[in-house]
């Protein structure tokens, strides 16, 4: 298996890719300390396949900084690098910045020569990408990125600054990036030269703020925006990255009646909500039909009795069943439908429906099976 080194490890990126590196059952892994000596590095280098060059300096008040631990500091690993028996292919984190003409831009941009210097000078593949604004779980608050911050205050109840809410705003993922560089750990070598890292998203900070602030808001109103791919999924996860403990659980409300227990949990733009009810022992809950909405019920403890009806032929239906019983039973448009508690003991059954529930049009009529 191969053998890699990594600067930066203990950075926001270098944490992230650590773990995907152990999950992946890459234990070669040879950290390499900004601290340490020429000796100590080149000898983690000596038998690397690749470096994973993540170590830099992107804030300072001193613009020395820059030179030093970017454009200096690249060099040097550059240098230990070629005095290997075989020198490694090598990975820069640059940045898009690296075109700008400030004392950091130029640092990053004397970091990349170097790396292509050792290209050219060794044989050996690098890869300069030139990275985008990168966000993600353990990015630090006002320093990785302004999605940490928004995160971090949002989460908290803090409010956030933004100056111009259509500002345009490029992200990387960094569970993306730490994809792409476990292709290049797993032996992919694409030719020399820029790398391009993605899937980038193009948007706006307005359009951000927008989003975490309604992630929040489903912790109190229920709803729960589209998650499951994209910007909305990376958002998603990272914003609940940065909840603290005490907020990790959160309550809902409960709406109690004779009949029992009803609880919504999570309500979705189009997709529905959930929820769960309780009954006890011989309670009747339903006794109505629906147009278009559309119901699944599955029986987590307890009996319980299903009864149908249509509502022109009168045919009739039903169906028996319990907890422990992976069974889920659908309600069906223009059949009246109740369930019964017929157990001894309480019933607790999850509920789906395809809609959220509006009382300007419930499209619930009541009506006895």
């Amino acid at each position: 298996m191969a053998r890699i080194a990594i600067t930066g490890a203990n950075g926001f990126v270098g944490r992230n890719l650590l773990w995907r590196l152990q999950e992946g059952g890459f234990g070669d892994v040879a950290v390499i300390d900004r601290t340490a000596d020429d000796e100590t590095i080149r000898g983690q280098l000596d038998g690397a396949d690749l470096v994973i060059h993540l170590a830099g300096v992107n804030r300072t008040d001193d613009p020395a900084e820059f030179q030093n631990g970017n454009a200096d500091y690249t060099g040097r690993i550059c240098a230990l690098a070629a005095a290997t028996a075989k020198p490694p292919a090598i990975f820069y984190a640059s940045t898009i910045r690296a075109a700008d003409p400030t004392d950091y831009g130029r640092s990053k941009l004397a970091a990349e020569a170097h790396v292509d210097a050792y290209g050219k000078s060794t044989g050996a593949h690098v890869w300069n990408a030139r990275l985008v604004n990168i966000f993600g779980k353990w990015a630090r608050a006002d320093y990785n990125s302004a999605v940490a911050t928004f995160c971090h205050n949002i989460a908290r109840g803090l409010p956030i600054r933004v100056n111009d809410p259509a500002a345009p705003l490029t992200l990387l993922y960094v569970d993306d990036l730490a994809d792409r560089l476990l292709s290049l750990v797993a032996g992919e070598r694409p030719p020399s030269g820029m790398l391009d890292v993605g899937p980038v998203y193009q948007t706006t900070v307005g359009a951000v703020a927008d989003m975490l602030h309604a992630i929040a808001a489903g912790r109190t109103d229920l709803s729960v925006p589209a998650t499951g791919t994209g910007l909305a999924r990376a958002l998603y996860a990272t914003f609940i990255s940065y909840l603290p403990p005490e907020h990790f659980s959160y309550p809902v409300p409960v709406h109690s009646d004779p009949r029992g227990d009803f609880v919504e949990m999570l309500k979705t733009p189009d997709s529905g909500q959930f929820s769960y009810f309780t009954s006890a022992p011989g309670v009747t809950r339903g006794e109505h039909y629906h147009h278009s909405k559309v119901e699944k019920f599955l029986v987590l403890s307890g009996k319980a009795h299903f009864g149908f009806r249509h509502i022109e032929s009168g045919e009739r239906h039903e169906i028996v069943t319990e907890g422990g019983k992976p069974v889920i039973v659908e309600t069906i448009p223009g059949w009246t439908h109740n369930v019964t508690n017929i157990g001894d003991s309480e019933l607790v059954v999850m509920l789906w429906a395809n809609e959220v529930f509006d009382r300007q049009r419930p499209d619930t009529m009541g009506m006895k099976v």
